[in-house]
């Protein structure tokens, strides 16, 4: 069986993901780095130099790629599910399942707002307000993708571990 994580950035996709596979004796692949590894380049990078389409491509190819291995945690990045049919490769896909860790627009909002120098996306948002805005389109242009998971799983004020034992309970 293979797990993936779906989720806005923020959620917890990579730290969850590596915590679960570990419990779970599972690989762990991060879709993002795995696509850098294959690609060579940054996601920036591919970004600026060849475009969104051009990503978006490589991007639903590496994940049938990823999505044929067995017993497999995969993180995916958080607009995967919602491009080029990649929410339905993933719910049709032998022995997948998949887990939307939810967060609430409060949350990831405070998550995020310290990380912004290291999220291209968000970058250039200067306050907090302007985050929130942001945040709050993307969730709702996404949820629709999101939502379509197997497991829903909320990650507000949790810990990690509290979060692993919950999708593990979901899962077995």
């Amino acid at each position: 069986m293979n797990i993936v994580l779906i989720g806005y950035m923020g959620s917890g996709k990579s730290l969850i993901g590596s915590a679960l596979a570990s419990i779970l004796e599972f690989d762990y692949i991060d879709l993002d780095d795995y696509i850098e590894n294959q690609e060579k380049k940054t996601i920036s990078e591919i970004f600026d130099d060849k475009g969104e389409i051009y990503f978006r491509k490589q991007e639903h190819t590496y994940l049938k790629d990823v999505l044929q291995k067995n017993d497999t945690v995969i993180s995916l990045g958080g607009g995967t599910p919602c491009f080029a049919g990649n929410m339905d490769l993933i719910i049709e896909a032998e022995k997948v399942k998949s887990i939307y860790l939810q967060t609430s627009l409060e949350e990831l909002t405070h998550r995020l707002l310290s990380e912004r120098s290291k999220r291209p996306l968000i970058a250039h948002l200067t306050n907090e307000d302007d985050l929130k805005d942001f945040i709050r389109k993307h969730l709702f242009e996404r949820s629709f993708y999101y939502n379509q998971s197997d497991i829903k799983v909320q990650t507000d004020q949790k810990t990690v571990e509290t979060i692993v034992t919950e999708i593990r309970s979901k899962l077995f």
